[in-house]
């Protein structure tokens, strides 16, 4: 045996930061996040510099920030072809190298640089269109549809109980709770356990596509929240009421619905494959317990990006606050690695970072030109970076923002608008700063720090002088 760590990537889909038992959330119960927390180091600054499924991932799988990995918003089919990957790099060092769920590439069948792929990427309209080339539509390339239907004798579909991939709608799995994604996730990541190659050391990536939309975890979650009464959705004195209440009831809008009961329906379905994808990963540990693996693994939990659920009249993600782009993390060390963790770290920390970090664990030389840095510094009480830039191309809402431990800057790019919002003493964004007159040092550095990372952009962005506001968009550069 390699006297490397095995190493088991956990990652949730549209997870958000704050919604972990450890991190005082009043009502989500997650018992096995906790524990990993409790076992490991927990970052309660660590977010997700392009929030939606393709430019988060490619940040985690390249360790690019997204001016050098090119994904700068939301956009299928361009293909990914990046000479050095994770995945890639842990095959060279002798890793097995394994991808289960969800991985949002294109081709859909990339390998990335794993030596298997069992893939479920979810509800993705674009790869259902009738002029998907048949070779990669949906219903040929996903694994878990494909079992389904050929082991299971179920041609069912998540659209089923009339849900959208991207509402804010809810209601319980109508079918075994055996068959839910997030279960196959785990019966895959476990069989995995049973046939991998023992005389190397695993890089196992569990990738689920919940809690992002359709909110469907079996009945029981649900029950579980429906008897609670939940905590509502902060709303900041600068939330758009007027557009709330024109879109708020479209089941496919970004805007939260306006019936109090709906909005409560949608917390209970999220909160309900949160702790539904919890009791499954505590499900995997036993797993790898009976193998005789989990002392000698080390474990992260991570997200892609988080969501909105209502925070100021807003669901889905692609924003600058913290419901969309604040992302949980957690590294749970090997046993014997106990004197390289702290219970909490503060240190700015983004996708980017889980790359070298994973490298680094497995004693290998980071690659030269990674934006991430290993973790493993920021842990034994090291730097990580005083601020980060963030953005996402979104329409007329497309912005920028710059965040660090206690405060954050944002810039909405086509209306120039701007916000501040003081972290450390409003962490839910209620109140924008942006005028008040102590803060406008701080604003004025955070505004520049933003004018150097935009220097140089195609979009024009910046003269070098000041922000420059109305140009035209780009979701790759």
């Amino acid at each position: 045996m390699s006297d490397k760590p095995n190493i088991l990537l956990l990652m949730a889909d549209q997870f958000r930061g704050d919604c972990l038992g450890i991190g005082g959330h009043p009502d989500v119960k997650t018992p096995y996040l906790d524990t990993l927390a409790l076992d490991g180091v927990r970052f309660d600054n660590a977010y997700s510099s392009s929030p939606t499924c393709i430019a988060a991932r490619a940040a985690l799988f390249t360790g690019l920030g997204q001016k050098n990995h090119g994904r700068v918003g939301y956009k299928d089919f361009v293909p990914w072809r990046y000479p050095v990957t994770l995945a890639g790099e842990l095959t060279q060092a002798g890793y097995h190298t394994q991808a289960v769920g969800k991985m949002h590439v294109y081709p859909t069948r990339n390998l990335c640089g794993f030596h298997n792929v069992d893939l479920h990427d979810g509800c993705i309209h674009t790869s259902r269109k009738g002029s998907i080339p048949y070779n990669e539509h949906q219903d040929v390339t996903d694994d878990y549809r494909y079992w389904l239907k050929n082991e299971k004798g179920i041609t069912a579909d998540v659209t089923d109980t009339g849900l959208e991939c991207n509402s804010w709608a809810a209601r319980p799995w109508i079918y075994d709770e055996v068959t839910h994604p997030t279960n196959w996730v785990v019966s895959r990541s476990i069989d995995f356990l049973r046939r991998r190659d023992r005389d190397k050391p695993f890089f196992l990536f569990s990738s689920f596509v919940r809690p992002h939309p359709p909110f469907d975890a079996p009945q029981c979650y649900f029950d579980m929240y429906n008897r609670m009464d939940l905590s509502p959705p902060p709303i900041g004195d600068w939330a758009d009421e007027e557009t709330y209440q024109i879109h708020g009831r479209r089941y496919n809008s970004f805007v939260a619905p306006p019936d109090a009961e709906l909005q409560r329906q949608s917390q209970v379905g999220y909160y309900a494959c949160i702790t539904h994808m919890d009791h499954q990963i505590g499900r995997l540990l036993q797993a790898m317990q009976d193998h005789e693996v989990l002392d000698n693994t080390l474990i992260i939990f991570v997200s892609d990006h988080g969501e909105m659920l209502g925070d100021h009249r807003f669901v889905r993600k692609s924003l600058p606050y913290r419901g969309s782009a604040h992302i949980p993390l957690i590294i749970r060390p090997p046993r014997g690695w106990e004197g390289k963790r702290r219970a909490i770290c503060n240190n700015v920390a983004e996708l980017r970072d889980i790359m070298p970090t994973l490298i680094d664990a497995a004693g290998e030389k980071i690659p030269e030109g990674l934006d991430g840095v290993s973790l493993f510094d920021a842990i034994k009480g090291g730097e990580t970076r005083p601020m980060l830039h963030g953005e996402h191309e979104y329409g007329h809402r497309s912005n920028h923002f710059v965040v660090a431990e206690t405060d954050k800057y944002i810039w909405f790019s086509q209306d120039g608008r701007e916000q501040y919002f003081d972290l450390a003493n409003d962490p839910t964004e209620c109140k924008n700063l942006i005028n008040a007159p102590e803060h406008q040092a701080r604003i004025d550095e955070m505004r520049q720090f933003l004018i150097v990372e935009l220097t140089d952009r195609p979009e024009g962005y910046t003269d070098g002088g000041q922000l420059v506001a109305g140009k035209e968009t780009r979701s790759m550069l």
